[in-house]
């Protein structure tokens, strides 16, 4: 398949944009699901939902991979980076969440996002990037895949101590401590931040700046909504913490 330089620039700047209008939008009413998920909403099991809203930026790479003749060590670690990420999120955290149920229109829309993130992640890394076997180039890598393993580890150990906070069936939430929780009240979001920070670095692309970009304008409003909403609800809550917190 050859590179598709129009659509990996439409879809791009479409991420950008998007990203931007989502941010104002967030900064008035944060995103209907979770706990502001409205009462009468139809709804899918959270495992199912979360499965079904996440695999598609597992599969539709993983298919362009399989289908693609040639590629190179740097870009399969790279592809493959960004894979990792939606294995864990659609396989193992989709299993074992204990969040509430998702609305199905929020389904919708990530299983739509996913897709066609999915597709320019997974068609830039094959079919259009230039990789320079330069040193610099080596140093960029290392460091965005360290960050991108770091910021990884935060969100996975953020998430297990979020579930540790509910018994099975249990929708309450109750404020979290330990690991980078003494620091971030979110920091579950702070852990997938880091991640995309550290694969846009290491691709070092306008697609993996806007997908970066994106996640910021995403997550970050509600990750402050949550804050500003746990300090006002439990005054436990370590006033040096700073913005974030996920219930999951």
């Amino acid at each position: 398949m050859e590179c598709r330089e129009a659509v990996v620039s439409y879809l791009s700047w479409g991420l950008v944009v998007g990203g931007g209008a989502y941010l104002l939008r967030q900064m008035q009413n944060c995103a209907r699901y979770g706990r502001y998920a409205p009462t009468k909403a139809r709804c899918c099991p959270a495992r199912l939902g979360w499965f079904l809203q996440e695999v598609p930026a597992l599969l539709v790479p993983l298919l362009l991979l399989l289908l693609s003749a040639e590629t190179g060590t740097g870009r399969r670690l790279l592809i493959g980076t960004f894979m990792l990420h939606y294995f864990h999120r659609s396989i193992i955290y989709a299993f074992l969440t204990r969040g509430r149920p998702i609305p199905l229109i929020i389904i919708v829309y990530a299983v739509i996002f996913c897709s066609l993130n999915g597709f320019l992640q997974g068609h830039f890394l094959l079919h259009c990037a230039r990789f320079e076997d330069t040193w610099l180039t080596r140093a960029r890598l290392t460091a965005g895949i360290v960050v991108f393993a770091l910021g990884m580890i935060i969100n996975i150990h953020s998430d297990y101590i979020l579930r540790g906070l509910r018994k099975p069936g249990e929708v309450i939430y109750r404020v979290p401590h330990g690991g980078m929780f003494e620091f971030v009240s979110g920091a579950n979001f702070f852990g997938e931040i880091v991640e995309w920070c550290g694969y846009a670095v290491a691709v070092w692309s306008l697609p993996a700046f806007a997908f970066t970009f994106f996640t910021i304008c995403s997550i970050g409003p509600r990750a402050c909504m949550h804050h500003r909403k746990h300090i006002s609800d439990h005054s436990e809550c370590p006033a040096k913490r700073s913005a974030q917190k996920q219930s999951p």
